[in-house]
């Protein structure tokens, strides 16, 4: 028999990451700069930050996807892939994520990469769950780091992550009652993917179980998931 463990482990993003589709909030001012980073004429140099969750990975695809469109040559790479050599387009746009997850050798090419930067052209995107201070990076880079347009992707609060949910239900079909979104914002994690997730698992175990979705049934499989409930145990 299919559990709900492993129904949630079925789910994947059904959206390419797009910054139509994220939810902004107090952020308005980081999209827009993430926006112009991907036109071809602009070469700055960003870093992201916040916890996991937070949004920032969906952001630096938003912005991989808007230089494609833009026809920018562009770069993206995860920190615990970079290695040794990198050799980013001229003119174009690279893109680190997770910069924390770098090893020593991907310290000094991203280094060197900072150094040449200005010279070719090159944009810099880079994002990582913690300020430039806090890094546990060499020095220099760390250094260099925070020497860029720094941003901390702000949280959402409870309303806007409930009009994303009572959005995002809507969007599948699945009008969702106040006591369920107040439930969910009470009991479950507190970041938007995993609520998000939540909503998917409630509707597909509804549909397959032949259930309304209802606040009993969320309750059911909030407590048999480990990854929907925000208690550890």
């Amino acid at each position: 028999m299919t559990t709900p463990r492993q129904l949630l482990l079925d789910i994947g993003p059904e959206e390419t990451s797009s910054f139509a589709n994220y939810v902004v909030g107090a952020n308005a001012e980081l999209l827009a700069r993430l926006a112009a980073v991907a036109d071809p004429g602009v070469f700055d140099q960003i870093y992201v930050w916040g916890p996991p969750g937070s949004g920032r990975s969906h952001l630096l695809r938003a912005a991989q996807a808007q230089a494609q469109a833009t026809r920018r040559p562009v770069l993206f790479v995860e920190g615990a892939r970079l290695g040794p050599e990198l050799a980013p387009p001229p003119g174009g746009l690279l893109i680190v994520d997770d910069v924390e997850a770098l090893s020593d050798a991907a310290q000094i090419t991203l280094f060197r990469i900072f150094n040449a930067a200005r010279l070719v052209g090159l944009a810099l995107l880079l994002s990582g769950p913690e300020p430039p201070l806090l890094l546990k990076l060499r020095e220099d880079l760390r250094t260099r780091i925070g020497a860029t347009l720094v941003y901390q992707v702000k949280p959402l609060t409870d309303s806007e992550k409930a009009a994303a949910l009572k959005s995002h239900a809507l969007g599948r079909g699945m009008p969702l009652e106040e006591t369920l979104i107040d439930y969910l914002l009470r009991h479950g994690r507190r970041d938007l993917p995993s609520l998000l997730g939540a909503i998917d698992l409630l509707d597909r175990v509804s549909l397959e179980q032949k259930r309304l979705p209802s606040l009993p049934l969320l309750r059911e499989l909030m407590q048999k998931s480990l990854e929907l409930n925000g208690v550890e145990r």
